[in-house]
């Protein structure tokens, strides 16, 4: 979206990388605690959540300073080499984050499963031709989808007499995070809490991180009012989940708290965004 969006690339852009880590610390960690909460009630699983705290915490910790990082940039918004050092430290910070991941011993997930383009044609998913052909398609389908996505978000924005960046914030995660988090969901029923959180707050490292850090270098990063109220508010959710996972206190109700600092951040975007 930022390097193919065309006119209103970037700022619908920006909206779509502050949105994500918005969503999933507020709505998509709410919709985990609510899963744990009802099917405990139900007694299809143990009251939770279970959690290796120092998974989560981890997660929780870099997200944090990673996305702080991410805010204070905006403050050098007309300093680029400032900006590039920035974002070079984000990605810095993820790197560090994958060494730690990956040497520390965690809980096993399922098996990936295999390439679509050998089950189509009924081939071993390891030939490098098939791997190359889907990477490329899939590539396509990104870059071919920024254009149609800026397209329609500022159509809609346009006919609703809203900022682009503001409709990108509800939608674009709407539209791409939180269908892939059904797994959370899923974890959660079965009482696979670690995996459960852990596929958010993963997400949220990566999306403080790596999106963030092209979004301060390639971009102006002059963030809006409301962007800056949804970084606040993913902030300091975060921060209470992860005082409260040190405390050991950590509930599915707390979790389930999410979703009201969701829904008024969205009602003063909606009602403070009306201008393009």
């Amino acid at each position: 979206v930022l390097f193919f969006g065309g006119r209103h690339g970037q700022d619908v852009g920006i909206g779509a990388i502050a949105g994500a880590p918005f969503m999933l610390s507020t709505l998509t960690l709410a919709l985990c605690g609510w899963t744990i909460w009802y099917y405990a009630r139900k007694g299809r699983r143990r009251p939770g959540p279970n959690i290796n705290p120092t998974i989560i915490g981890r997660d929780l910790s870099f997200f944090i300073a990673g996305y702080t990082l991410a805010v204070v940039a905006a403050a050098a918004a007309d300093i680029p080499p400032v900006r590039w050092l920035i974002a070079l430290l984000l990605l810095g910070c993820y790197a560090l984050y994958l060494h730690r991941t990956l040497t520390h011993e965690g809980e096993v997930g399922d098996a990936p499963e295999h390439l679509h383009f050998a089950r189509i044609l009924n081939r071993e998913p390891t030939m490098l031709r098939f791997i190359a052909s889907q990477v490329i398609v899939g590539l396509a389908g990104i870059i071919g989808g920024a254009y149609i996505f800026v397209d329609h978000v500022e159509n809609l924005a346009i006919d609703l007499g809203m900022a682009p960046v503001v409709l990108s914030l509800v939608v674009a995660p709407i539209a791409t995070e939180l269908p892939e988090k059904i797994n959370s969901v899923l974890w959660a029923r079965n009482g696979k809490d670690t995996l459960a959180l852990g596929n958010v707050t993963g997400a949220l490292v990566f999306q403080s991180c790596f999106p963030v850090a092209f979004g301060v270098a390639f971009t102006s990063w002059k963030l809006t009012a409301g962007t800056v109220a949804t970084a606040l508010v993913a902030i300091a959710i975060a921060s209470m989940h992860l005082y409260l996972i040190k405390k050991a206190a950590l509930k599915p109700e707390h979790l389930m708290c999410g979703v009201f600092a969701y829904i008024a951040t969205i009602a003063y975007l909606l009602t403070t965004g009306h201008q393009p």
